[in-house]
C-alpha cells in the first residue's frame, strides 16, 4: 500500500495544472475549428512548433523583452493560421470532409519537412532568464515562476476568449455557425470571416502554447508539436469536441490524469503514460460517445 504526504500530492496537482494548461490552449484551437468546419486540423500541433521556434528566436535576441516571446508567436502564428485557412482549407471547403482531413495531413507534413529542410532536425535548447526558472517553495511544495506564468497566462487568455465568444457580435456569430453553419449563412453571417477568426484565435493560442512548452522542456525541434497536438485532440474529444468549455475541461483532465499516472504508480509504469492517455480516451468514449460536455447530434441540428 502506497503512502503519500500532503506536500507530494499538492506537488503533483501543481504539475498537472501546469501540463493541463498547455493541453487546454492547444485543444481550444482544435475544437474551435472543428466546431465550425468539422475539420480535424492535424497541422495545429505544427503551428505550436513554429511558435516555439519564434520564441527561441526572440529569447536569443537579448535586446527584445521577454514578453515579446509570448506576443510575437501569438501574433505571427495567428496570421499563419489565417493564411493556412485561406490557401489550403478554403478551396476544399465544399468537398467531402475526408478531403479536408487529407489536406490537413498534407499541410502538417509540409510544415514539418519544410522546417527540417530550413532549420535542420537538430534539437535546440532554449535558455530563459534566470528569474523565470526561479524555484519557490511553500510548505514543501515547489513551483517555478514559469509555472505561475503558465497558469496565469492560460487563465487570462481563456477569460478573454470567453468574453469574446459570449459578448461580442463576431463571437455570437461563431457560436451560431458552430450550431448550424448553413443556417448561419442563410441568416446573413459572413462565414468566411467567422472561419478566419476561428483560425486566427486558435492558431494564436497554439503559438503561446509553443512558447510555454519550449520553456518548460527547454528544447525545440521540428517534430515537437506532433505528440502534444495529438494529446490535445484527445483532450478535445474527451471534453466534447466542438465545445470550447469541453476542450478546457478535457485539457485539464488529461494533464492531471497523465501526471497522476506517473506520480502515483510505480516507476516501472511511467513509460506507459501515452498508452494510458489513449486508454482514457477509449474509456470516456465508451461511457460518453460525444464527450463529457458534448451534445448529441440531434441537439445540434
Amino acid at each position: 500500500m502506497f503512502s503519500y504526504s500532503f506536500s507530494y500530492i499538492a506537488q503533483q496537482f501543481i504539475n498537472g495544472l501546469n501540463l493541463g494548461s498547455m493541453y487546454a490552449l492547444v485543444a481550444i484551437g482544435l475544437t474551435m475549428v472543428y466546431g465550425i468546419l468539422r475539420l480535424i486540423n492535424f497541422a495545429h500541433g505544427d503551428l505550436m512548433m513554429w511558435g516555439a521556434y519564434l520564441a527561441l528566436a526572440v529569447v536569443a535576441n537579448s535586446f527584445l523583452p521577454l514578453g515579446a516571446a509570448v506576443l510575437l508567436p501569438m501574433l505571427a502564428i495567428g496570421l499563419v493560421g489565417v493564411l493556412m485557412e485561406r490557401l489550403a482549407y478554403r478551396p476544399v471547403r465544399g468537398a467531402p470532409e475526408v478531403a479536408m482531413l487529407i489536406t490537413s495531413l498534407g499541410v502538417s507534413t509540409l510544415i514539418q519537412n519544410g522546417t527540417v529542410m530550413t532549420l535542420t532536425a537538430q534539437p535546440r535548447s532554449i535558455r530563459l532568464p534566470a528569474g523565470i526558472n526561479q524555484i519557490h517553495n511553500v510548505s514543501g511544495v515547489s513551483f517555478s515562476t514559469l509555472d505561475l506564468i503558465t497558469v496565469s497566462l492560460t487563465v487570462g487568455l481563456m477569460l478573454g476568449l470567453t468574453f469574446f465568444i459570449r459578448q461580442t457580435r463576431l463571437g455570437i456569430a461563431m457560436r451560431a455557425s458552430a450550431e448550424n453553419l448553413r443556417a448561419a449563412h442563410l441568416m446573413g453571417i459572413n462565414i468566411n470571416q467567422v472561419v478566419m477568426t476561428a483560425f486566427l484565435i486558435g492558431s494564436a493560442l497554439a503559438g503561446v502554447a509553443g512558447f510555454l512548452w519550449a520553456a518548460k522542456f527547454k528544447t525545440v525541434e521540428p517534430f515537437m508539436g506532433f505528440l502534444p497536438g495529438l494529446k490535445a485532440f484527445v483532450a478535445a474529444v474527451i471534453g466534447g469536441i466542438g465545445v470550447i468549455p469541453g476542450a478546457v475541461l478535457g485539457g485539464y483532465l488529461l494533464g492531471f490524469a497523465e501526471v497522476f499516472f506517473v506520480g502515483f504508480l510505480p516507476p516501472a509504469y511511467s513509460g506507459y503514460r501515452d498508452a494510458f492517455v489513449f486508454g482514457l480516451l477509449l474509456l470516456v468514449l465508451l461511457i460518453r460517445p460525444n464527450g463529457l460536455l458534448g451534445a448529441d447530434t440531434e441537439e445540434r441540428a
